[in-house]
């Protein structure tokens, strides 16, 4: 059984029995979110249209803003043909509306509207999108439009600034291309900073002296992704929408697939610039966005920044002491080659999801994940439900740096530490679809 057989099953028993059972439960109310899936026909440049899958029309979907503890309920319509399910990444909240098939929460079929009801927590920069199976269709799942920044609202903020920017990442057009050992990953037509290419949307507009708060989302399908700001520090003030202990200015930053970076940058080197990927294959195919001083004018200027290397450690707390945990547990990343042209499946302790070993978890107890990755890949390993401490990077202590998303480089190891306080079923995986579709996920349960 692979993975689009799982959901599928899980898609046909929870869209009858539970899907009628759970939405039974809840009041028929007004929501306070209306999300509608439909098929939409995005222009990213002038005369460049994409054919994707987006929330109401839009790409990013709508920014939703809420509370901390308020509850909120989220009604979702699918008008699409196929079956569909929202994943709130980041948040701690049931199983069941989580929004991953593998944990229990229902798909929506086709024509259907399904209700979302929770308490959203933490606070903090969290996000959605469809949690969806793609496989060999490189038009569904996380190559299409389907993601949003869901933002909840911090009782304090990281950083004192004069405006706030949400900035979103992705990457169009998927298609195949052989990998470093011939087997197949995702290579992209076009890039855009939210819904348009470099050059084709409105800049965002900055005066001199402002600091200005950037939300970075990578809601790249499977590209780690390196940004800057030609002429301007980038100052990290959280991660995963979680503070770090230990702000820093960088030149350019490292964003994973569903990473999440809070940034103050201080406007003080007036003029016409371009937020964009480092790297120029990846600017010149749309990878960006023009950052315009008030009363400036002329060409939107590039500089390479300085070479940057990224470490989580920088982030940290300087002195790395972490509680001891209740339990080790290994987790070994690899995958399985099928010969030149195809797919490689992956694995996490020998075995390919759905036949992965799901991990028994008891509420309370600090657990640690030893992440041990024998691939030539870098991975974005995410934890549903969960927050988690970053406490070692290739042997290299640190602490107090707490995220929902790691990336894992190849041929290192990495550990990170949470403690089993949601019970329900719990989703843990590499981010990047190709991955997650072709085995790399695994299952958490409560005793």
């Amino acid at each position: 059984m692979n993975r689009r057989t799982f959901i599928a099953q899980a898609g046909a028993t929870l869209a009858g029995a539970a899907l009628a059972s759970v939405a039974s439960d809840w009041p028929r109310s007004k929501p306070d979110v209306q999300l509608e899936i439909a098929p939409l026909a995005l222009e990213i440049a002038r005369g460049r249209v994409v054919h994707t899958v987006a929330y109401n029309g839009r790409v990013p979907g709508p920014l939703i803003r809420w509370p901390e503890g308020k509850p909120i309920v989220i009604d979702v319509l699918n008008r699409t043909s196929i079956p569909e399910i929202v994943h709130w990444h980041g948040l701690q909240i049931p199983s069941e509306m989580d929004g991953a098939a593998e944990e229990g929460s229902p798909m929506i079929p086709p024509g259907t509207q399904l209700r979302y009801a929770f308490t959203p927590r933490p606070a903090g920069f969290r996000w959605y999108h469809t949690h969806g199976f793609a496989g060999h269709d490189l038009k569904r799942g996380g190559y299409t439009g389907q993601f949003g920044c869901f933002y909840i609202e911090l009782r304090s903020e990281a950083g004192a600034y004069d405006q706030e920017i949400f900035v979103t990442l992705h990457d169009w057009n998927a298609y195949m291309v052989a990998g470093g050992d011939s087997s197949m990953e995702a290579g992209y037509d076009y890039s855009t900073i939210d819904d348009r290419m470099l050059g084709s949307g409105d800049p965002l507009k900055v005066r001199e002296g402002q600091r200005v708060l950037l939300h970075l989302l990578n809601a790249s399908a499977s590209l780690i992704h390196w940004l800057a700001l030609a002429g301007h520090e980038l100052t990290v003030v959280a991660m995963d929408g979680n503070p770090v202990p230990t702000p820093n200015p960088v030149p350019a930053i490292r964003l994973g697939p569903a990473e999440r970076l809070d940034v103050v940058v201080t406007m003080n080197h007036p003029g016409i610039w371009i937020l964009g990927e480092t790297r120029d294959e990846l600017r010149k195919i749309g990878m960006g966005i023009v950052v315009e001083y008030a009363n400036q004018q002329g060409k939107p200027r590039w500089i390479d920044p300085p070479e940057t290397s990224w470490d989580y450690r920088r982030f940290a707390k300087p002195q790395a002491t972490v509680r001891e945990p209740d339990q080790v547990m290994p987790l070994r990343f690899e995958s399985k080659f099928h010969g030149q042209g195809a797919v490689a499946s992956w694995m996490i302790n020998g075995k390919s999801f759905p036949n992965t070993d799901t991990i028994m978890l008891r509420e309370g107890q600090r657990y640690r994940l030893q992440m041990i990755n024998r691939s030539g890949d870098d991975h974005p390993l995410h934890l549903h439900r969960h927050t988690f401490e970053v406490t070692s990077l290739n042997s290299q202590p640190l602490a107090g740096l707490n995220k929902d998303v790691v990336i894992v480089p190849g041929r290192t190891t990495a550990e990170v530490d949470f403690t089993a306080n949601n019970p329900g079923a719990t989703l843990f995986h590499c981010h990047n679809q190709t991955h997650m579709d072709f085995g790399f996920m695994t299952l958490f349960r409560y005793a």
